[in-house]
């Protein structure tokens, strides 16, 4: 997998995922959570697969840590399940992307679910799941709707059905533009991540946008349109870390790139148009709640993908309504 030089100056190829070594047990499921100072969530997230757990020669459950500094997974591990869920610590902090790939790279099951930990899987997940990856052979990633949790647990919006997905395809679709697609509700096969390559080390906040848009246009994908996993989403994570910067939409720039140079339709102008949407609506939510350097930093970032036309056109309109409001006042 090539990528566009001139906008990405530093190593870009997947991951490589190495084949599970001859000899060793082949369950069906590999559920790896990837854990960083999430301890306080972990419980609950062991807790719903552990209520579907078909038992080990069926499922591997493993808490991959990225060197947490605040919590002690391991711990919440051991008291949740004893022996039943495995636990690795990387030997340093690698970030969310590294982390995925060493999940990748540890699992030894046919079907692969990263679970956050702080995400956690609704009833029937693994069973349903398990029913689609039988009845489509041929298809590589799978995908079901997700609640969104606040940090206290209130329920929030759930995420939207991608009905081009309902049958069997390889067209990624609006994908291309949003990712409306939740980790914790996506499988995928572990032959995929074997022949394509796991994720791209060089992005951080979007590498799981470009494998899933890359797990559909090359092997096919097939969306479920139940509900069947819950997705966390909170102001201290990483998601919310990068917004406070906008980071976050600085990577789906990078993105751009990668997209552009692999779908000969996709159309940059209109990709860049929503970024910078995007981050007039962050710089209006963190102005709602005070954080003014928040904000700053997300209006900066839409000067920068606006042009000035279109950046004075809002206050031009303003100042012809006044004038008019004047002269019919006179």
């Amino acid at each position: 997998m090539t990528m566009n030089k001139s906008a990405i100056d530093f190593p870009c190829e997947p991951f490589r995922i190495e084949e599970v070594p001859e000899g060793t047990h082949r369950p069906l499921w590999s559920v790896m959570i990837p854990a960083y100072n999430c301890a306080k969530y972990l419980r609950q997230t062991l807790a719903s697969v552990l209520a579907q757990d078909p038992g080990p020669e069926q499922m591997q459950i493993e808490v991959v840590d990225d060197c947490s500094t605040k919590d002690d997974p391991e711990a919440v591990a051991r008291e949740m399940a004893g022996g039943r869920v495995a636990f690795y610590r990387r030997p340093q902090n690698g970030g969310v992307t590294a982390n995925f790939n060493t999940c990748l790279q540890r699992s030894r099951g046919h079907l692969v679910h990263i679970l956050h930990g702080d995400d956690y899987v609704l009833p029937g997940f693994y069973a349903k799941l398990a029913d689609m990856a039988q009845n489509h052979p041929s298809v590589s990633s799978f995908f079901v709707r997700c609640q969104f949790v606040e940090e206290d647990g209130t329920l929030d919006c759930i995420s939207p059905p991608n009905r081009h997905l309902f049958q069997p395809s390889r067209s990624p679709g609006n994908l291309l533009y949003n990712n409306d697609l939740q980790t914790p509700g996506v499988v995928v096969r572990r032959s995929f991540y074997e022949t394509r390559g796991g994720f791209l080390p060089c992005l951080v906040h979007v590498a799981d946008w470009e494998m899933w848009v890359r797990a559909i246009s090359q092997e096919g994908g097939l969306f479920l349109n139940e509900l069947l996993a819950a997705y966390r989403f909170f102001p201290t994570n990483e998601s919310g870390r990068l917004a406070r910067t906008g980071e976050n939409l600085r990577a789906y720039l990078r993105l751009a790139d990668i997209f552009e140079s692999h779908f000969a339709d996709f159309n940059t102008a209109r990709f860049r148009a929503l970024v910078a949407q995007r981050a007039l609506q962050q710089e209006k939510c963190f102005a709602d709640i005070g954080d003014k350097d928040a904000a700053s930093a997300n209006h900066k970032l839409w000067r920068e993908l606006t042009p000035w036309t279109l950046r004075w056109e809002p206050a031009l309109r303003g100042l012809l309504s006044s004038l008019k409001r004047g002269l019919f006042n006179h």
